[in-house]
């Protein structure tokens, strides 16, 4: 499981990092970094979420703030062109850039800056130069297709993508998972060797026992094939599934790696 920690969003409704970026409390936004890459994140999410005038100076303040306190690569989050640019200029490791979608503009654009990076990237299979969202799965596919024939055009390995299939609210339709559980099984059929992620608190969005619900349906999307996820390292509970859902699955060789974390009280993902 490839994992990017959340917690440092703009948008997060359970950490006030609006308020700290606004506010340049770059104490708090350090200690926030320090705890995922303690947690053994694999990549640090930074968006910054801010109005599109300042996004660029937010986004890059960002930046600078998680890469004063850690090593761990950042994962740059943000549909903005112009902020992607600059913050690809920025970061110091290799990043994963997320997110690249079927806007031919933004693929004519980002897939050689990402060729010549060599560097991990999200996709959703949707194209902003229209004004809705794909209508179904089917849809999605179509666009999704799109997108894989230009990135292997440029000789991009499918291993590179990370497919997000846009996890909608349960709370505002009953059927989203189910739905984003089929969008899964179907994307990785379609493309075996790419990997598959999602905003794992999108899912839970304005419910109760928000944990509960995110740590439910992760264990039902790994089955289904999810191999990456952005979600919150610092949930304990959630890292407690992840190691048992690996274990269930015949991933854990011997039963070690959980065992192991459990004898340590669960706190690391690795």
């Amino acid at each position: 499981m490839i994992f990017i920690g959340e917690t440092i969003n703009g948008g997060s409704a359970h950490y006030d990092i609006k308020g700290a970026i606004l506010g340049r409390d770059a104490d708090f936004i350090r200690s926030l970094a320090v705890a995922q890459a303690d947690a053994g994140v694999d990549y640090i999410d930074v968006n910054a979420g801010t109005n599109p005038d300042r996004e660029i100076e937010d986004l890059l303040w960002l930046i600078d703030v998680v890469q004063s306190a850690v090593d761990t690569p950042i994962c740059i989050d943000t549909s903005t062109h112009s902020a992607m640019k600059e913050a690809i200029r920025q970061v110091n490791k290799t990043p994963m850039v997320d997110s690249i979608n079927g806007d031919p503009r933004m693929l004519e654009e980002f897939l050689p800056i990402i060729k010549a990076l060599n560097c991990p990237f999200v996709v959703q299979g949707l194209d902003r130069s229209k004004s809705s969202m794909p209508k179904d799965m089917e849809e999605m596919l179509i666009i999704l297709d799109r997108i894989f024939a230009a990135s292997r055009k440029m000789g991009i390995d499918d291993e590179s993508i990370h497919v997000d299939p846009m996890l909608m609210s349960i709370a505002a339709d009953h059927t989203a998972g189910k739905a984003a559980l089929d969008s899964i099984r179907a994307i990785h059929e379609r493309y075996p060797r790419a990997h598959i992620t999602c905003g794992l608190s999108n899912i839970s969005h304005g419910l109760p026992e928000c944990s509960l619900i995110n740590r439910t349906f992760l264990t039902l999307a790994i089955g289904a094939g999810l191999d990456s996820v952005i979600a919150d390292p610092l949930d304990t509970e959630l890292i407690k599934s992840l190691y048992a859902v690996n274990l269930a699955l015949g991933n854990d060789r011997f039963c070690r790696k959980f065992t192991t974390a459990a004898r340590r009280g669960f706190p690391v993902i690795k």
